[in-house]
Parts: C-alpha cells; sequence; structure tokens
C-alpha cells in the first residue's frame, strides 16, 4: 500500500484528520519517565498509546532526536518500528539537495529510519525531489507556505504575478501526482491555505501550527478541506504531547477537526468547489463580468455583461479555467460536486472567436488535440472548412466560453458532423441559465458548464463584490429578458 493509501485508510478508520506531532525535549519529561533506560522512547511510547486510535498519522521531527546524539537516532528508530505499519508516519526533516546526497537522504528517511513521507525543501528544484519520488510507495510532503511567523518574508514574494508560494505549489503537481506529492501549508495563514487548495485540489496538505502556535481550527478547515472531507493531516504536538493527559487533549482535537470538517462540508453542499468559486472572482476582478448599464446587440439594456475574451489578456486565470475544463471533461468529482463520468472524445473542437484561446489552453492542459470549424468560409489553401486534423468517425467534445440559447452551438456543431466527426457533448465555462441546455437536449446534446449564472452571483455576493440587491436585479432582468 502507497503512503497516501495508507494516509486515506487511517483518515477514515479513526474518523480523524489529527496528526500529533513526537518531539521529545527531556527537560519536560515527568521524573517517571526520565527514570526509564531509554525515556525518549519511553515517552513517546506513552503519547503513541495514548492516541494511536485518535490520529491519522505520527509525525517525529528529526532535529530533536539528532540533537540527542546517537541515543536519540537509535530512539527515533525505535519509535518508528513501534508505531508500526498501521498509522502513517511523516518524518519532519525538511531535507533539500541535489544529486547523490539527495539520493542519499530519501534513503536514509525511508530505508533507515523507516518513514512512510518525509518534508521537503523545494529550493533547489525538482532534481532535489526526484530522488524522494522515486520511492514509489512513499509519499513527499513540498513546504510551501509555512506557519512561522517570518514565512511570509520569502514565501509572498512576487513570482511571476502571484505569490511564490502559489508557483511552488503549481510546480509540485508537475514533480509528481497527488497520491505522491502533498504541500506543507501552516493553518496559522488560512488566506495562503484557501489559495493552495485551489490550485492544488486534491493534494494531501500537512498542516502545522494548530496549538501553540495560535493557529485557528474552523479557519484552516474551511480553506483546505478537500471537497471530499479528507485531504489535510492536521498537526499538533505541544499540545498534546505536553499535555497532562495527552489521549483527552488529542480526542478534544479530534473531535474539534471533525466538528469544524462537518461545519464546512454541511456548507458545501451543493455549493461551488474552492477553484470554481476562485473563478468567479477572478472573471469580476479582470472585468469580465461586469455590473452596470449595457447594450446589447439586441437592443436591451443588461445590468450584467460578460466578455470572456479577456481571458486571453490574463493568462493566470486563463489557466485556472482550463483547469476547470479539464477537471469537467475528466469527470473529477471535486469539481462537479458529485460524481461523474468522463467524457469520451478523441478531439477538442473550440468555436471561435472567444473559446479558441480557451481551447488552445485546454488542449495543453489535457493533451488532447484541437480542432475548430472556420467561420468564414477559406477560398484559398487548401480551402478546409475545419483547421486541424482528424479521422471521420472520431468524437468531438465542443468548448465555447458562454452559452445563452443552444442557436449557436446547433450552429457551430453542423459543420463538424458533416465533415464526419460526432459531437455529443457541449462544455462551456458560464451557462447564462436561458434555455441553452434545453435546446441542446431536445437536439441529443449534453451541456457541461463549470458555473451557472446563479452559482456565479451566489460567489460574487459571499465574497462581497457584489450586493445581494444587485444579484436580484440580474435575477430579474434574465427572468424577463433570458
Amino acid at each position: 500500500m502507497t503512503f497516501f493509501a495508507q494516509l486515506e485508510q487511517a483518515a477514515r478508520q479513526n474518523n480523524s484528520l489529527l496528526c500529533v506531532g513526537l518531539d521529545p525535549r527531556p527537560e519536560q519529561f515527568p521524573p517517571d519517565v526520565l527514570r526509564q533506560p531509554n525515556p525518549v522512547l519511553a515517552f513517546n511510547v506513552r503519547v503513541i498509546d495514548a492516541t494511536r486510535d485518535l490520529v491519522c498519522a505520527f509525525k517525529p521531527n528529526y532535529a530533536f532526536y539528532e540533537a540527542l546524539g546517537l541515543p536519540g537516532l537509535q530512539a527515533l528508530r525505535q519509535t518508528i518500528e513501534y508505531i508500526g505499519p498501521d498509522v502513517p508516519v511523516i518524518l519532519d526533516a525538511k531535507r533539500g539537495d541535489i544529486g547523490p546526497t539527495a539520493v542519499a537522504y530519501a534513503q536514509a528517511a525511508f530505508d533507515v529510519w523507516g518513514a512512510g513521507a518525509v518534508t521537503l525543501h523545494p529550493y533547489l528544484g525538482s532534481d532535489s525531489i526526484a530522488p524522494f519520488i522515486a520511492h514509489g510507495d512513499r509519499g513527499v510532503f513540498i513546504l510551501c507556505h509555512t506557519s512561522n511567523p517570518g514565512a511570509s518574508e520569502m514565501q509572498s514574494l512576487a513570482c511571476g504575478g502571484e505569490p511564490l508560494y502559489v508557483r511552488v505549489a503549481r510546480l509540485a503537481q508537475a514533480w509528481g501526482p497527488a497520491d505522491r506529492v502533498g504541500l506543507v501549508v501552516g493553518a496559522t495563514y488560512p488566506e495562503a491555505l484557501r489559495a493552495i487548495r485551489t490550485v492544488a485540489p486534491e493534494s494531501w496538505l500537512l498542516v502545522p501550527g494548530i496549538g501553540a502556535q495560535g493557529g485557528d481550527v474552523v479557519a484552516a478547515v474551511a480553506a483546505g478541506l478537500r471537497a471530499d472531507g479528507l485531504g489535510m493531516v492536521i498537526n499538533v504536538s505541544r499540545a498534546v504531547y505536553g499535555a497532562p493527559d495527552p489521549r483527552a487533549a488529542a480526542l478534544a482535537l479530534r473531535d474539534e477537526i471533525n466538528a469544524a470538517r462537518q461545519s464546512r462540508q454541511q456548507a458545501a453542499h451543493g455549493a461551488l468547489s474552492p477553484l470554481v468559486e476562485e473563478l468567479a472572482l477572478d472573471l469580476a476582478r479582470i472585468g469580465a463580468v461586469r455590473f452596470g448599464q449595457f447594450t446589447l446587440k439586441s437592443g436591451k439594456t443588461s445590468p450584467i455583461y460578460v466578455d470572456l475574451r479577456l481571458l486571453a489578456s490574463y493568462p493566470q486565470v486563463l489557466d485556472r479555467v482550463a483547469t476547470a475544463y479539464a477537471a469537467v471533461l475528466e469527470g473529477q468529482s471535486w469539481l462537479m460536486g458529485s460524481e461523474a463520468a468522463p467524457l469520451e472524445f478523441e478531439r477538442i473542437a473550440a468555436i471561435p472567436y472567444a473559446a479558441l484561446p480557451i481551447g488552445t489552453a485546454v488542449a495543453l492542459r489535457t493533451g488532447r488535440p484541437l480542432i475548430y470549424a472556420r467561420k468564414e468560409a477559406k477560398s484559398y489553401g487548401t480551402k478546409q472548412a475545419i483547421e486541424g486534423t482528424f479521422q471521420a468517425g472520431e468524437r468531438a467534445v465542443v468548448l465555447d466560453d458562454l452559452i445563452t440559447t443552444g442557436a449557436s452551438k446547433i450552429e457551430a456543431i453542423a459543420p463538424l458532423e458533416a465533415a464526419g466527426l460526432q459531437v455529443q457533448d457541449v462544455v462551456v465555462l458560464i451557462d447564462r441559465e436561458s434555455g441553452g441546455r434545453e435546446d441542446l437536449a431536445q437536439r441529443g446534446y449534453r451541456l457541461h458548464a463549470v458555473l451557472t449564472l446563479h452559482q456565479l452571483l451566489d460567489a460574487l455576493v459571499t465574497h462581497g463584490s457584489i450586493g445581494a440587491d444587485q444579484r436580484t436585479q440580474v435575477l430579474d432582468w434574465l427572468r424577463d429578458n433570458g
């Protein structure tokens, strides 16, 4: 069993996201422990026995054992052996080096000490991480935004228009899949936690900072919980092992975390995933969704205007849009809110012009080839009606930016089908809920939308981007003019 599979199993079995840190400090040991032949091991065994059925993992911090010399390192090995295979062990060693040194560090963490996962620095890049990921049944947690007061001095520096910690989260997903690579994000920075969950929706997050460092359980869970109610390893050290009754302290913390989980999931029932919620805010921020008085092509005056052509000028937002489209295509439940089957297709067919940048980004994200039907007949060269390569009989999924009625989509599908392509599914970013879904269904096509206009408006109201009266005004207008 891989580390993250073992972690999920322990979290479900013990109904817990609590991780207890094992950071022995002999000067704080009670007298009866100090009298033991191996006081460090005795101390750890007492904490482990008291909390084993209340945690999803244990996390020994290597520094505290190294500081005690050879006896401390021997106690580390004995502690991990005592924990055994039923509860995952994360070795908090914060390694980071390259070449043979990284290989040696990985061997030490996994083969010598027997840890299931290890924490790593990302500063030296992917080649410093690869030797650890090469241990296929083990896991890594890459430091992304730590919990200490000085974390933002470097980790929040701008990097390509976004904080460095967000860039690290993106890179980490390229270095390895979510079932091999997790991230370290401090509970003391809930906004960073929320941002990282947005760009890493499936990753496990190791979350220190609760307890002595002052992190808030409710805020951390609200920001970092995965859609399935898992995805967080909330570490607490001193507040458990230093408590008069470690079991009572761990039980109280587990119950507090579970109450926050339940509250977060109840609030999220039928709500948007963090990624889609962030997209809604992005669209308003870049002016792709505007509110006021706008004259439409029909001559009507609308209180809302949606212009998704602007996405081409905001590559980071376009990248998040592509991630959302890819999730719809792949049937990923963290976005859809329920289990959904992946769409079946061989080609992505983007509708010019607004969907061409989106289609290109989605093709790059998914590795699926892009085609598009020309709006104007080509009177020179190959005189092709459809750009790109395809074979008659292949399935194409149609991408567009938004849908009002289904007329323009049906019109765009016609040349694809005339060329022998099969079309069943249409994917858009925004469904304006003005009859488009029903129009397509009558022709045998299925609509899939990242966002409905109701959801978009709700997200903007929730985050204070617009007032509830503006939402009501837009919805009333759509009811009368949709």
